[in-house]
């Protein structure tokens, strides 16, 4: 069941996708619930997102870009798993204790838009990023990412966790990015009672085993 402060966005996603038609999906993720974070989608032919599933560039393509400020990223450039080219653009939602509880993304399907291309180069523009003041400490983005890391391990006993079931967590945390963040594989080494070392350790197996298949 969709929390209540998310389903207010509901209408919103739906008047999107109507007036941008149906290349336009829009999406709502419950970030209390990373792992199956998807609670909303329309027109998700676009990029074949389900209730369900998790979030795919939340942290390396919003939390952590240049020009992600006042809580949204806009225009960056996501391609889906047949090649399509999508423009993407995700705002984080809070709830009246001003927590980060969710996230309002919309990604644009461009192919069909590229026979006109030279009569739509500013509505298609990806913007590069803009470097930039420092600002204290990524706008929030380490707290953010920090309540992810806490949410993800939270529905599981660590006491009980097997090495496997550790290294598939750590593998979920590692592909949506969360080891970017400094701090994170501490954070996280604390949080399954093994040390950072073994996070270490783990992750190097994890990338070994990729690079065989």
């Amino acid at each position: 069941m969709i929390n209540k402060d998310l389903e207010r966005y509901i209408p919103i996603a739906n008047l999107m996708a109507k007036t941008f038609g149906k290349n336009c999906e829009v999406v709502i993720h419950d970030l209390s619930v990373p792992q199956n974070s998807v609670v909303y989608t329309v027109n998700n032919h676009v990029t074949g997102r389900k209730v369900g599933q998790t979030f795919d560039h939340l942290v390396k393509q919003v939390l952590l870009s240049k020009n992600f400020d006042g809580d949204y990223a806009a225009n960056y450039k996501t391609i889906t798993e047949d090649g399509k080219e999508i423009k993407s653009s995700t705002a984080l939602i809070r709830n009246s204790k001003n927590e980060v509880i969710g996230a309002l993304c919309v990604n644009y399907d461009l192919e069909p838009m590229k026979n006109m291309k030279n009569f739509l180069d500013d509505f298609m523009k990806v913007e590069e990023e803009k470097v930039k003041e420092e600002v204290e400490p990524f706008n929030n983005v380490i707290e953010i990412v920090d309540d992810l890391i806490d949410k993800i391990i939270t529905n599981t006993n660590v006491d009980t966790l097997k090495r496997k079931e550790k290294i598939e967590l750590i593998k979920f945390m590692d592909n949506k990015g969360i080891f970017l963040i400094k701090g994170a594989i501490e954070k996280v080494a604390e949080k399954l009672n093994i040390s950072k070392v073994t996070v270490y350790s783990y992750l190097d197996e994890i990338k070994k085993n990729e690079e065989e298949r």
